[in-house]
């Protein structure tokens, strides 16, 4: 039983670092530091906006809501429909994309996944960095390239925000080396703004990929106050039934 439980209690401490072994490599980019707060509401509906303009046309998110999402960003239901629902007007529906996977196949090479698990599955860091990645590169039939996935099939649907950038590689010992981006073409943003506006749509990822968390960990500070009154009672109920052994 000893052997049992201490198989179990060493499953759980070795699950995280095994989860983080497997997320995909996210290559060093000086000065990306990613700062995630899934109860900041204001950066949770701005990276709505950003998602469900930019991406929820070929990305789906078929595990969310969207009355899961207004109830849990503060969003009257009526600026849901008009402003973030383009394939339905039902506001329990899941969010889906209305492009056929044949079609998307064909145009892309594969069809688009699903973003409902991106953030858990490969890391909201190695997303962050993604978004950040995009280079131009006039081999691509797109013109762009990215440094986390070389030759990705998605083009920089944020490009206008962002602009494009260059990669700079640097010669060490023999050895190509990337040494970071230099922008050759402004957006609409400055660096500042889309690195930002970057953070936004992944804390919005973040929360997609475990919208339970919120409630939980409210819901779980409770639970602890209750366990230690209890424990108080407890303890109090012990001391009055044995003040009278010796």
């Amino acid at each position: 039983m000893r052997k049992i439980i201490l198989l179990v209690i060493t499953g759980l401490l070795l699950a995280p670092m095994t989860a983080m072994a497997a997320w995909p490599k996210v290559p060093d980019v000086e000065g990306l530091e990613l700062n995630l707060d899934v109860h900041n509401k204001a950066s949770l509906q701005r990276g709505a906006r950003l998602f469900h303009n930019y991406c929820l046309s070929c990305h789906s998110a078929q595990y969310m809501r969207y009355r899961r999402m207004a109830e849990d960003l503060g969003l009257p239901e009526d600026v849901v429909v008009e402003s973030l629902m383009f394939t339905t007007d039902n506001i329990h529906e899941t969010m889906q994309v209305a492009m056929p996977a044949e079609d998307a196949e064909q145009w892309f090479g594969q069809a688009p996944p699903d973003l409902s698990l991106i953030a858990r599955s490969n890391g909201p860091r190695w997303v962050y960095t993604f978004l950040h990645g995009y280079y131009q590169d006039d081999e691509r039939p797109v013109g762009m390239n990215n440094l986390v996935v070389s030759n990705t099939s998605m083009p920089h649907v944020l490009v206008e925000l962002q602009g494009i950038q260059r990669a700079i590689y640097d010669e060490v010992n023999g050895e190509t080396r990337f040494a970071g981006f230099e922008l050759v073409q402004e957006g609409s943003m400055s660096p500042r703004e889309y690195d930002r506006a970057v953070t936004d749509l992944v804390n919005y990822l973040t929360y997609i990929s475990e919208p339970a968390r919120l409630q939980r960990e409210s819901i779980g500070l409770w639970v602890l106050i209750f366990l230690a009154l209890f424990t108080m009672l407890a303890y109090m109920l012990k001391q009055e039934y044995w003040k009278d052994v010796h």
